[in-house]
Parts: structure tokens; sequence; C-alpha cells
């Protein structure tokens, strides 16, 4: 694959603030930005060099984005599929449709990876009412996950009776959907690799991760799981890039069991919220592998340069003014990452802060309470 170099104009599909993180380390490097987003008041088109107003599956703004751009990414994976195959019949894209078609949908997804060989979670797909008449207890207690649109929690349902599961199905709108064991877990961790071909692959350190309502709450780096947990988690990330034939960034989440197993929950053909430790604690950000990978250079040193704990700020603890910055601005170990997002609201995601220290518990400890202070 040739490299893409300075100034060269790189596009992304999304304006959030994962495409803002991407604008601004394509910037640092040298290369020009723009960015497809319907919202004016887009975070990543407030930092591009471009900014197209205009439709996801508008066919002119993406001709446009493709004359334009050597190579185009995606900083979220409900992209209409048939907006990336447009733009790959005229430029780079990374990842392909292909691998973000296999995330937008749990039931492609928990099959592709059932098929690479790699442990998921027991699960059922359920596409219409027929598909809940056989025997459910095997699956119970369990939850019912909508196949599509689901993230952050939003789109699922406990359910513990077969009862239990033909309401939630009619109440999800009898949409497809994937009925998935509920196991007992000892934590939940996730790993970034980021992959230009199948001799140059890197992931990021393990993160351990802790969730509030469905939502990411912290990010605990390295993880406080054992040597083989996180070497086998790195292994199967990368077994599962390399059975997808994935150029770009990846975010694995597993479920790390009691007993020791691991299984992978889901993935996100993207930077990750659980890789925004990478700013400011290894030698290179997740989203400076973003553009390495599009652009066709090869992946980064990823070495963790410090214990880090990443703590999420959610648009709940705005309400009626800025919260209080400078308790995190006013301590040295704390780095305050801010959206430029025009709204709050509640459970939206308005920016982080990292904690670096000696040790992880040194870390969590300070971030803890950092993050009391901020909600009082």
């Amino acid at each position: 694959m040739a490299h893409i170099l300075p100034p060269a104009m790189l596009g992304i599909l999304g304006g959030g603030q994962l495409g803002r993180m991407f604008a601004m380390a394509a910037r640092s490097m040298g290369y020009r930005v723009t960015v497809l987003d319907p919202d004016v008041q887009s975070p990543a088109g407030s930092v591009a060099d471009r900014h197209i107003r205009a439709a996801y599956d508008d066919e002119g703004a993406l001709e446009d984005l493709a004359s334009g751009c050597a190579a185009v990414t995606t900083e979220f994976e409900n992209v209409p599929a048939d907006s990336l195959r447009f733009l790959e019949s005229r430029t780079r894209v990374s990842p392909s449709s292909a691998c973000v078609a296999i995330a937008q949908d749990r039931i492609l997804e928990k099959r592709y990876i059932a098929g690479a060989g790699l442990a998921v979670a027991p699960f059922l797909a359920v596409d219409a009412p027929q598909d809940l008449a056989g025997d459910l207890a095997p699956l119970l207690p369990g939850i019912l996950k909508t196949a599509r649109f689901g993230y952050d929690g939003k789109g699922q349902v406990r359910v513990a009776t077969p009862e239990d599961v033909h309401g939630a199905f009619e109440a999800l709108g009898c949409r497809p959907c994937v009925l998935e064991k509920r196991l007992d877990l000892e934590t939940e961790i996730s790993v970034i690799v980021a992959r230009t071909s199948a001799e140059l692959v890197r992931t990021f350190p393990v993160a351990e991760n802790r969730h509030e309502a469905g939502i990411l709450d912290v990010s605990i780096v390295p993880a406080r799981v054992t040597p083989d947990i996180a070497a086998r988690a790195c292994e199967m990330a990368c077994a599962l890039a390399e059975a997808m034939d994935y150029i770009g960034v990846l975010a694995v989440e597993f479920f790390v069991l009691e007993e020791g197993g691991l299984v992978i929950n889901e993935i996100a053909p993207r930077p990750h919220n659980s890789g925004h430790y990478t700013l400011d604690a290894c030698a290179v950000s997740q989203f400076g592998q973003q553009v390495r990978t599009l652009c066709g250079l090869p992946p980064a040193d990823t070495r963790l340069l410090s214990p880090v704990v990443m703590v999420n700020l959610l648009g709940d603890i705005w309400r009626d003014d800025e919260p209080a910055w400078d308790l995190v601005l006013s301590e040295p170990a704390a780095v305050l990452h801010l959206y430029g997002k025009a709204s709050a609201r509640a459970g939206r995601k308005m920016g982080h802060f990292n904690v670096l220290a000696e040790t992880v518990d040194a870390a969590l400890e300070k971030a803890e309470a950092l993050k009391r202070a901020l909600r009082r």
C-alpha cells in the first residue's frame, strides 16, 4: 500500500468527538482534514480545514469528499454502508465497508466472531417472533439487544424468563435482536488494535472498564488482570483483525469471566472511548494510529508511559453552569479534554480527563476524588 504523506487531505465521515480528535491528530502531523457532517456546530468541523455540511447519504457531498481527499475514514459505525461503498469506488477508505457492516449488526458480528473461532457469550438470533418458540432456558437470565443502532446501553433489556423475552421483543418493536446469556463476570476489558497489514499490527495496553447505566465511566490502565488474560485478549483481538482483514483502528471489548475465561462482547471499527487514555499516557494516541493506518504507514510505538485512569465527563454534571474545571486543572496529575459541544444533556459525552501517577492505584484514587468533586 502506497504511503499518503503530508500535506495530503484526509476525509472523515462524522463530526463528533472522535472525528475531532482524529482531525487534531492529523493536523498535528501536517495533514489537512475535511469533515462530512450535517451538524453546523459539529465538534470535528470546528477544527477541520473544511467542513462539508450534508447528510451522510448525499451523493453530491460524497463525490465532493472523495474527489478532494487522498483517503477517507469514519468515526462511527452507523454510517450508511452504501456511502462507504460509494467512496471506496473513488478513493482509499479504511476501515472497509465490509468490516463496518460486520460491526453494524450484532447478529452478523456474533456469527462472524464465532466463525473466526473466537469465544462469544451463548446467543440466539431473533429476527421474528417464531425464533422464540424454542427452549430459551439455556440463555436465561439474559439480555435482549437490538441488532442495530444500539450503543451505550440503548436498545437493551434484561430478561429472566421466556415471558420477559417475548415482552421485551415487543417493547423493542419486534426488530431483529440478539438474545445473549448473562455471564458471571470478573471484570470487563478492552483492547485497541492498530493494523496496516498482516505484518504491521500493534495493540495498546489492555484497559479495565467500569460502566454506569450502560455508559463507560472509568478506564484503568494497565488493567488489573493476570498477564495471561492480558496476553490472550491481545492475541484474540489481533486474530479477529486478521480474520476481518481489517485496516485501521479496531476496538475489541471482552468479558473476563469469574473462572478466568475470556469472551468477546462486541467490536467497534474505530477509536474507542476506552482508548482515550492513549492521548496522554502512550507514545502515540489511538487517533495518531488512525491517521497512520489510513495513510498506509506502520503503526507507531504503543508503549505505556505511565499508569493512567480515564474518567468520562457526561452532560449530567453541567447542571445550570459550567462545571468547576479548576478542580481538574489545578491537579498537576490530571489532563482535561473537552469536546467543544454546544449543549450538554444527561448521558451525552462532553469530555474526559486522564490522571497519570506512579501506580495505577494512585491514579485511580486521584481520579475518583476528582470525579466525586465534580459531581457535587
